[in-house]
């Protein structure tokens, strides 16, 4: 590719700016999609801190995370539409101003009911620089150039995963919860800043929509109605569901059951990302030689081989750590391989319509990742198994959307 995206774009769209370059809108959309990241696994060290802050179980601590998984899923539906109509950066502003002020008023809140409402309210603001992140790169570039730029964003947005609990559980050390809230807030002031001064607008005038809500809803249709998009949609989406619940399980699995310190549990967290970042890379050399769709296939039944396994460890009475960081390891590393080419392949089918079918894309994401979190916790049984198992069920409706609705059973 060339060092400027608008050359690449399947629609000849001369948006991108120079000054800005290929690399640098990459670095910057990277920075968007890490509002999930950030925003969930910064504050995953703080789970027994607000516990103890707000005096309650942790049922209610794992519902401020599906809260926001909530957020996120209903505001990409709002956001991916209004990018079709208005162009990206206008509802993209709008969302990290509401992400903004949520952030800073959950320093504030006086009980956990209050910060789970903040929380779903931050999701509502936060998932505009995800689904928007999206749209613009269906803009810019065909489907084989779309696997390789979500991978490399997986690159740039797969150092959150590393950094947040990190940077969460050094904080703790010195600080309390609220000032991961801080740090939010300041994250979400800095892309402002950058989408105000420095990102282009990848939509012109000429291809945004026009009318109501019903060419939206008639999109919407479309698409839920087309098998190819909604296997690799509904693959790509029940496998991360599995590592939302990774996510909401692994605190209580990691430091509750094992002891691992909040400091270590960082360590621990960030372990997983780097496979997942690695994964993303060898699949960017993969492509130069394979179809995405076919690595695809395979990286599927991989994950679905690996959770199996890490579910049958969470099931074994008195499993040592190093048992389910094993199977752990490599479930996580292979959504580096899902990820970016299931989202390739479905924003493909979505013609003039990259705003709603990326809104439709996360949508389904992350209802399935509320409710595979939400699982987790409602099957709290002082194990690892309900992690485990919600993780390799999810795997396998994954396998089985993916081979049901897109024809491929194996190439």
């Amino acid at each position: 590719m060339s060092d400027a995206a608008n050359s690449n774009s399947p629609h000849g769209s001369t948006a991108t700016p120079a000054p800005l370059g290929r690399l640098g809108l990459i670095a910057l959309l990277g920075a968007l999609t890490a509002f999930a990241p950030l925003s969930i696994d910064m504050y995953l060290p703080a789970f027994p801190a607000l516990q103890a802050h707000f005096g309650v179980g942790p049922g209610a601590v794992q519902a401020t995370l599906a809260a926001f998984f909530v957020g996120l899923a209903i505001g990409q539906s709002i956001h991916g539409p209004l990018s079709d109509r208005l162009g990206r950066r206008l509802p993209l502003i709008a969302g990290v101003l509401v992400y903004v002020a949520t952030s800073i008023a959950a320093v504030f809140a006086p009980d956990v009911e209050t910060l789970t409402v903040l929380r779903l309210v931050q999701g509502l603001g936060g998932c505009a620089g995800i689904v928007i992140a999206r749209a613009m790169v269906r803009d810019l570039f065909d489907e084989r150039d779309s696997a390789r730029v979500y991978s490399m964003l997986m690159l740039v947005m797969g150092v959150a995963p590393i950094l947040a609990p990190l940077l969460g559980g050094q904080l703790l050390t010195v600080a309390d919860w609220r000032w991961i809230f801080v740090s939010l807030a300041l994250f979400g002031i800095a892309c402002l800043a950058a989408a105000l001064f420095v990102l282009p607008e990848s939509l012109p005038p000429d291809r945004r929509q026009r009318g109501g809500p019903g060419p939206v809803l008639r999109a919407y249709a479309r698409l839920a109605l087309d098998r190819e998009f909604m296997g690799f949609a509904l693959a790509s989406g029940f496998v991360l569901a599995g590592m939302f619940a990774y996510i909401t399980g692994s605190p209580f699995v990691f430091i509750t059951l094992h002891g691992v310190s909040p400091q270590d549990f960082g360590f621990l967290f960030g372990l997983n990302a780097a496979g997942l970042i690695g994964a993303s890379q060898l699949n960017l050399r993969l492509l130069r030689r394979f179809e995405g769709r076919r690595i695809l296939t395979f990286a599927l039944f991989a994950n679905g081989a690996s959770a199996l396994a890490l579910a049958a460890v969470t099931l074994w009475d008195g499993a040592p750590l190093a048992a389910v960081l094993g199977p752990l390891f490599l479930t996580i590393a292979s959504l580096g391989f899902v990820t970016a080419n299931a989202m390739a392949a479905a924003m493909s089918r979505a013609g003039a319509h990259a705003g709603v079918a990326s809104a439709l894309i996360g949508l389904m994401q992350f209802v399935l990742g509320a409710v595979a979190g939400g699982l987790v916790g409602a099957f709290e049984d002082g194990t690892a198994a309900p992690m485990g198992l919600t993780i390799a069920g999810f795997s396998l409706a994954g396998i089985a959307a993916h081979r049901q609705l897109t024809g491929r059973r194996g190439d």
